[in-house]
């Protein structure tokens, strides 16, 4: 069967975490499909510029920029850069985040701030400097959630409730900014074989996905974990003309888990 694709000529996309897992494949699937990708990373250089030479692979511009989402001063310049260096946005997909996996009655306060700082200030701090860049585009914000905002999972408590606040900002703003031709959606993964994943699953023992990927493939209807690019497409028709009728919707992507 042959997949849709998007037509994403012109448009320059910015997607957070794409180093690695969900925000690299978000990113080269989007420059597949014609964009050009500010490719957004922390701490591994070496991955954000492979990320960077496969959207030139692709024959699309890649702007490499490194900003730790904890800091508000460091999010404030990394926006200042693309509207100095690129002069507008029209798709922002905000993919990072950070925690401990830990319990919360053994979380330290700075377990929650750095938590918050990353996945709630951050996206607050990037639409506010965002917005100026994309009105009049018909552009495009994608959130990325995940299902331990539904279903209680070993030591995602802190990174649920931050993932929770950024579902419910993704409603808000969705009518906020429906006025402003701007759509905001989001995406809600089930299990994917990430290495977020697998570092969970190391430190928790919580299904031991690095080492028995069938136990969580078992509890999916489908009969596997996904990939990152299956999550990529959602986040891509998401970004498109359209998904242009939906509103602050999170469209759960998980192979049916949190059915059964």
């Amino acid at each position: 069967m042959g997949r849709v694709t998007y037509d994403f000529g012109g448009r320059v996309a910015l997607v957070t975490g794409s180093s690695r897992g969900i925000g690299r494949a978000t990113a080269t699937l989007l420059a597949k499909s014609g964009a050009d990708v500010i490719v957004h990373y922390r701490r591994d250089g070496d991955a954000a510029r492979a990320v960077a030479a496969e959207v030139e692979r692709h024959g699309r511009h890649a702007h490499l920029l490194c900003a730790d989402l904890g800091s508000a001063e460091a999010v404030a310049a990394m926006m200042d850069a693309v509207a100095r260096d690129v002069g507008h946005l029209d798709l922002l997909v905000a993919n990072a985040a950070a925690t401990a996996f830990k319990p919360i009655t053994e979380l330290k306060a700075h377990n929650v701030s750095r938590t918050l700082e990353t996945v709630v200030h951050s996206f607050v701090a990037l639409v506010q400097h965002a917005v100026p860049l994309m009105r009049g585009r018909g552009a495009s914000i994608v959130t990325v959630s995940g299902f331990d905002t539904v279903r209680v999972i070993e030591g995602h408590g802190m990174l649920a409730a931050a993932k929770s606040a950024l579902e419910t900002m993704t409603r808000y703003l969705g009518v906020e900014l429906a006025a402003e031709d701007i759509a905001v959606n989001g995406v809600m993964p089930g299990m994917v074989d990430t290495d977020s994943a697998r570092t969970w699953a190391e430190r928790t023992g919580g299904g031991d996905l690095g080492q028995d990927p069938a136990n969580w493939a078992r509890r999916t209807p489908r009969g596997r974990v996904a990939m990152p690019v299956e999550i990529a497409r959602i986040v891509a028709f998401l970004c498109s003309d359209d998904a242009r009728w939906l509103v602050g919707q999170t469209i759960v992507a998980d192979g049916g888990l949190t059915l059964v």
